[in-house]
């Protein structure tokens, strides 16, 4: 039986999510073909501009992938753009579906009372199915035919295929209703989304729909050393380029986001507006601070001070009444807003006024995708123009999925113009021109805390070990860490220079590289 949903609240999503897309920007694939905007975050772009207008689209993946929640988002975000949907399940009654998805903030029912959605629970039992020579899918095809004109649908979810065909054991029978399913719909002219369940060693467990579909779109959730990660792959998309990588995405209470890699080409604005610092003496070192959507790494051994100069540009940019956001990864908000007060920033007063959110979470309580789509959708959120991350070490295992996961964190941060600082661990006797994030090159402005033991007694160092496009001190200053804040002293000409540690081999008769020691 058909089930119509009643009426019930406002959807509870906040206005700004629901915009489909990011505004402003223009998909980076660009193609001729129809297409319907998906609204998913993240999709549109890959895709190059969303679905196949008029065509079916395969979504499968494994039990838990997201396949229900992604159609579920395509509908509700359809609606919004003035499509209306038809949601036909398989294996939930319209009660359970509303009920599963109420907790992303989607109103399915209120969309039902206002004729925009309508769902409709199709009950198939293995045993009630009788395989005949003349068996077809013509009484679902009347019946969802009779959905799309109720409604006026221009978007159609069917999940998922592999009830529908439950009971039939004739493999010719079944691809035969197959391809007339997918003809069907494209014979209506309906944007269609049709999930499936993946086969073993293939897409699906029939190994027809993947080539019968004119997008095909796959959703994996794999385990990594006990952490989850959720990844999208655009598996084939006829008549259009699209997005070959895999990609992170999110399901959440905000619903489904997609992290597209797409800010790879470089093609940011470079601006020579300043920013301070925070620490004086260290603006005059780059004479006059930092560039604006620049990146600045802090590097230095335990207990060097990364972490209290890089907030410092934090209580400057607050300040400035800019917003600010802190992902701290090793202290939680309470802990740091503590022990930053206990050298003169008091961090509870700027979040108190909405300018600065901090944000805690272990490294290892989710997979390195997660973390970056985490921080993709909280900085398109807060909309900050400053952003530090504290400690960007210690993620994983591997140097070059961490440098993969910084390395689109910083294009992101640097295409929507955020002055970003990271701060990263120096192991003890390792050379100071060597990060563990190995992202230096990223960099554009490098500072190097030191710490320093002499006649007994233990000090700090600071050191611009590189600032692109402006003149700097080369000069090592000696600091300290006081309630005040932070003290940068005059030049230090008896401390060591970073760069002079590196040693150089040289076969023997061959003099050293000038500079290295002997």
């Amino acid at each position: 039986m058909r089930q119509i949903l009643g009426r019930y609240e406002a959807p509870r999503v906040a206005p700004a999510h629901w915009a489909p897309g990011v505004p402003g920007k223009k998909p980076a694939i660009v193609s001729g073909l129809p297409k319907a905007r998906s609204g998913i975050r993240g999709l549109d772009e890959i895709t190059g501009g969303g679905l196949p207008r008029g065509r079916p689209t395969l979504v499968c993946g494994n039990p838990g992938a997201g396949k229900t929640l992604f159609s579920v988002e395509f509908l509700v975000r359809g609606i919004e753009m003035g499509e209306p949907g038809v949601f036909v399940a398989f294996e939930e009654t319209a009660e359970e579906l509303a009920q599963n998805v109420a907790s992303l903030g989607f109103d399915l029912e209120h969309l039902c009372a206002r004729k925009k959605l309508l769902i409709d629970f199709v009950r198939v039992e293995r045993a009630e199915i009788e395989e005949t020579g003349e068996y077809d899918l013509e009484g679902l095809f009347v019946r969802l035919g009779h959905a799309i004109d109720a409604v006026s649908a221009k978007r159609v979810v069917l999940d998922t295929i592999e009830s529908l065909f439950a009971g039939l054991s004739n493999a010719n029978l079944l691809r035969a209703e197959l391809r007339r399913l997918f003809r069907w719909l494209k014979a209506r002219r309906v944007t269609a989304v049709v999930t499936a369940e993946r086969g073993a060693g293939a897409l699906t467990r029939q190994g027809l729909e993947e080539y019968v579909s004119d997008c095909v779109i796959l959703l994996d959730h794999r385990v990594t050393e006990q952490v989850s990660t959720r990844r999208l792959r655009i598996v084939k998309y006829r008549g259009s380029a699209h997005g070959t990588n895999e990609y992170p995405f999110l399901v959440d209470d905000h619903g489904f986001s997609v992290l597209p890699i797409t800010s790879l080409g470089l093609q940011h604005r470079a601006s020579a507006e300043r920013v301070s610092s925070g620490i004086p003496r260290l603006d005059t070192m780059l004479g006059g601070g930092y560039y604006r959507g620049s990146t600045v790494l802090v590097s230095g051994t335990a207990g060097s001070g990364k972490t209290s100069v890089a907030a410092r540009f934090v209580q400057a940019a607050c300040e400035r009444a800019e917003r600010c956001l802190f992902f701290a990864f090793e202290e939680s908000p309470q802990q740091l807003s503590r022990n930053m007060a206990s050298i003169g920033m008091d961090l509870g007063r700027w979040r108190k006024r909405g300018l600065l959110r901090l944000e805690s979470a272990r490294p290892a309580v989710y997979g390195l995708e997660t973390h970056l789509a985490f921080m993709h959708r909280t900085i398109r959120e807060f909309r900050p123009a400053a952003v530090l991350v504290d400690p960007i070490t210690d993620f994983t295992d591997s140097l070059a999925d961490n440098k993969a996961m910084l390395t689109r964190l910083i294009d992101f941060l640097k295409m929507e113009g955020i002055t970003a600082v990271f701060t990263s661990l120096t192991a003890a006797g390792q050379h100071a021109e060597q990060s563990e994030a190995g992202v230096s090159s990223l960099i554009d402005t490098w500072i190097v805390l030191r710490d320093l033991e002499r006649e007994g007694r233990r000090s700090r160092a600071l050191c611009v070990l590189k600032s692109r496009g402006m003149p700097h001190s080369h000069d090592i200053r000696e600091f300290r860490i006081t309630r005040r804040g932070i003290d940068i002293g005059e030049d230090q000409p008896g401390l060591p220079d970073p760069k002079a540690e590196v040693r150089v081999r040289k076969p023997p008769g061959v003099p050293a590289r000038k500079g290295a020691k002997p």
